[in-house]
């Protein structure tokens, strides 16, 4: 007759325990990524930064007058010269937040 071995469990509590405390980790790794890949999808702004070197080109080759303003998706844009330093200074403001991107042209 062959003897039946004991073989060591788990209780279910300590099952339990164990699904809890990895659900629970996964659903703060879930709103960690979440909150990272939202913050940036907002703060992409790359095609904005593009219309402003855009801008920066059409100054350089005089195809634009200053003083210069513009809209461009939810930003206002406008590009005038610093008469103190002879700067051109291309500013973008963003109508709902009030976010203010600035890009400097220096006159040679």
């Amino acid at each position: 007759m062959v003897v039946l071995k004991k073989i060591k469990a788990s209780t279910l509590m300590e099952t339990l325990v164990a699904t809890v405390l990895i659900v629970v980790v996964f659903m703060m790794a879930s709103l960690i990524l979440n909150n990272t890949f939202s913050n940036q999808i907002k703060n992409n702004n790359h095609q904005l930064k593009n219309y402003i070197y855009e801008l920066e080109y059409m100054y350089v080759s005089d195809k634009i007058s200053l003083p210069y303003n513009s809209e461009y998706k939810d930003w206002s844009i406008s590009v005038f010269k610093n008469i103190e330093s002879s700067e051109v200074i291309i500013s973008a403001i963003q109508n709902v937040t009030k976010k203010e991107l600035k890009q400097v042209i220096y006159a040679h």
